[in-house]
């Protein structure tokens, strides 16, 4: 298949997803049907339930969002066959046992050509079988790969190298600003891989980290974790990738910080502004757009209609978007597309795919890279957007380079991973 075909047939297919966009968010969503051998089903082992749901919830909503519009549109053409896609979902919980329990539910039982997962432990509980299985897996985790892991891709979400991005337009932005604090939890799948992150771009930025503090899961109070920060005069905050952003945001809020706040997520940004003031948020740099930007309309974003998939989701589900809700719809629109350049939607013949293949990536470029942190060249990084609160209101600044900041300083970055413990290759 030619470059020029593929990208027709792209086109199409992106038009197809995006047909009708604005009838569903007018009408809500159309009710999934039963379908037979006319159907592929893509699976979703994900929380729905339990402190990780707005890591996972919200992305089922808008993967169904995207299936029900391709089915209204007559479903898509796979080798020469026009199939409707259903997605079957299993709520983990972020239970490893349960993980691999609704793993082997969904390819035995509901017949899954590929299953979306969170990523972290459970994907580590799935891996063995799945890989014995050839099952296409993605996580949004790219350090769940594994020299061995040959059908775990990172198709989307590069967690937590774009966060370099960030920092990036912070130091052009605002030169003046030298000393940072970084505060976040101290887990290895999420808080550590990010500090580590940040440690990595603040050093290459000629940025001063003057004080980490990584806490556990079981602080009540903030309080004393901010201060003892703040007290160090720093004029950056960095929150990492926190599962305490809001009592981060009004613990700074409080103590009267006026500097400049960069995390790698800002969820649920409408409810911080409630309980701080639109003032104090305006400025927080972060790394999660809204759909209804309308600097995702420019060209090179591999998306459709983002503007009309932002409106389809708030409608039903006003006050759940997050981080993911838009995550896990690109990763099946991204499926869908290599299933129809390869002809097929059976798991090995995607991912062999997947791994031989250059990619388009969601907001632009695509290279595949990762054997120099985790042993495989299995998460697709490309373009990726720089996010500032403006009037209340998050607005795309610009998109960020990251595979040339990769190019140039993946040894500084592996340093700081191994020097908080990291696995590395």
């Amino acid at each position: 298949m030619t470059n020029r075909t593929i990208d027709n047939n792209r086109r199409k297919f992106l038009k197809q997803a995006g047909a009708g966009m604005a009838a569903v968010a007018g009408a809500g969503m159309v009710p999934l049907r039963s379908y037979a051998d006319d159907t592929l089903v893509v699976g979703m082992n994900i929380p729905m339930t339990g402190d990780y749901a707005p890591w996972g919830l919200p992305g089922l909503y808008d993967c169904e969002i995207i299936a029900n519009n391709i089915n209204a549109a007559g479903g898509v053409e796979i080798g020469g066959k026009s199939y409707q896609i259903r997605v079957a979902a299993y709520d983990h919980a972020y239970d490893t046992e349960k993980a691999l329990q609704g793993f082997k539910k969904l390819v035995l039982e509901d017949d899954a050509k590929m299953v979306m997962m969170l990523g972290g432990s459970t994907v580590a509980s799935v891996l063995p079988w799945a890989t014995r299985k050839k099952v296409l897996t993605t996580t949004l985790l790219p350090s769940d790969i594994t020299p061995d892991s040959d059908y775990l891709f990172a198709t989307c979400e590069s967690h937590p190298l774009y966060n370099v991005t960030g920092v990036v337009w912070l130091a052009q932005n605002y030169p003046e600003a030298k000393k940072a604090v970084i505060v976040t939890n101290n887990d290895a799948e999420y808080g550590l891989q990010s500090a580590a992150t940040y440690k990595a771009a603040f050093e290459v930025a000629g940025i001063e980290v003057v004080d980490v503090n990584l806490h556990g899961f079981d602080v009540t109070d903030f309080a004393p974790i901010v201060s003892s920060v703040l007290a160090k005069n720093p004029d950056i905050f960095c929150m990492a990738t926190s599962f305490y952003v809001t009592p981060l945001m009004e613990q700074l809020y409080h103590q009267g910080f006026d500097g400049k706040i960069i995390s790698c997520t800002l969820d649920y940004y409408e409810e911080i502004i409630a309980k701080t003031s639109e003032e104090f948020v305006n400025g927080t740099i972060y790394q999660f757009p809204d759909f209804d930007d309308p600097m995702l309309n420019n060209e090179g974003i591999h998306f459709p209609d983002p503007g009309g998939f932002d409106a389809a989701f708030r409608k039903d589900h006003p006050n759940d978007w997050s981080a993911v809700a838009w995550e896990y719809p690109a990763i099946l629109l991204n499926w869908i597309e290599n299933a129809q350049r390869v002809g097929s939607g059976e798991s090995e013949d995607v991912a062999k795919y997947l791994r031989n293949n250059s990619q388009n990536f969601v907001f632009g470029g695509g290279d595949w890279w990762g054997s120099q942190l985790w042993g495989l060249d299995h998460a697709l990084v490309g373009r990726w957007p720089v996010v500032v609160i403006e009037n209340g209101k998050a607005r795309i600044q610009e998109y960020g380079d990251l595979s040339a900041w990769l190019a140039d300083h993946t040894e500084v970055l592996v340093r700081h991973m191994k020097e908080l413990g990291l696995r590395t290759v």
